[in-house]
């Protein structure tokens, strides 16, 4: 019987995309389908914080194995921003093009434009809590291409490609995805445990 995990999320991008790296090795519930409408806040300085705050929630309301995953990215140039406030950068609508549009604006004229993808995932198992992180280092374009995936893909270029995520299939993007690589080292936990 294959292992059951909720995913502490109720944005469907990180869905397709955790689902799509899991194949069919583990059920992926999401928060909806567990019956869980509530929006979990995340007021910590860290996406280590916020990962955590977001899994024991989850656990604390239905004590099953679950767990999340909080994302940033992070601009050299920029000290780091927009970091663990990436989906609120612009304000609390979570507009990704207001976003970009804010990030791209604070780095015009800017030559460094080093910047990579973060993500920690937090996992419940048992009642134990397990941490797993993935980097995915590139650069911020100068102008937004492609219209394939979501948030700041259409001005990310990682290391090692010459278009953004926007424009690479889900296949591309996860030679390079920072969650595809936070999700490789749950797995590679999660098969070690089972």
């Amino acid at each position: 019987m294959k292992s059951k995990l909720i995913f502490a999320t109720n944005n469907q991008h990180k869905v397709d995309e955790v689902r799509h790296v899991i194949g069919d090795r583990f059920e992926i519930v999401t928060l909806r389908e567990a019956g869980i409408d509530i929006d979990i806040t995340e007021p910590h300085d860290t996406l280590e914080e916020n990962a955590t705050e977001k899994s024991h929630t989850i656990f604390h309301l239905t004590g099953q194995d679950c767990f999340s995953e909080d994302t940033g990215l992070e601009t050299d140039a920029l000290n780091g921003e927009p970091g663990v406030k990436s989906a609120r950068y612009a304000g609390e609508g979570r507009d990704f093009q207001r976003n970009i549009d804010k990030l791209m604006l604070k780095l015009q004229g800017q030559h460094n434009r080093k910047a990579r993808f973060r993500a920690v995932i937090s996992l419940i198992l048992s009642g134990k809590e397990y941490q797993f992180e993935g980097i995915c280092e590139g650069r911020i374009a100068t102008e937004q291409k492609g219209l394939q995936g979501f948030g700041y893909d259409p001005v990310f270029v990682p290391d090692g490609a010459d278009k953004s995520f926007a424009e690479m299939s889900m296949e591309e993007k996860n030679q390079y995805n920072h969650r595809q690589k936070a999700m490789t080292k749950l797995i590679h936990f999660l098969s070690q445990s089972s």
